[in-house]
């Protein structure tokens, strides 16, 4: 049985509309245990082609790899989305 994590995202520039609710672009989200980043991404219906750099804890990241409670996950726009 799968539990439940919170992951930290951080949204930049102009991923920032994907947040709404927060004029940072800073989300607690919670998601099932074992999530990769790519499914982080389609839970907040985010397009992979909209993202163009992915940062775990600050390190270089990737859509395969598997997030861990407590995880900050920097999303940086691809070119073009700067605004």
């Amino acid at each position: 049985m799968l539990g439940y994590m919170v992951i930290e995202v951080r949204l930049y520039a102009g991923l920032k509309k994907y947040a709404p609710s927060s004029s940072s672009g800073i989300l607690a989200v919670d998601v099932s245990e074992s999530i990769l980043v790519e499914e982080l991404l389609e839970e907040l219906e985010i397009a992979a082609s909209e993202v163009g750099s992915i940062k775990i804890n600050g390190n270089a990241g990737n859509g395969r790899q598997t997030l861990q409670d407590g995880d900050r996950v920097d999303l940086l726009p691809a070119s073009g989305l700067i605004s």
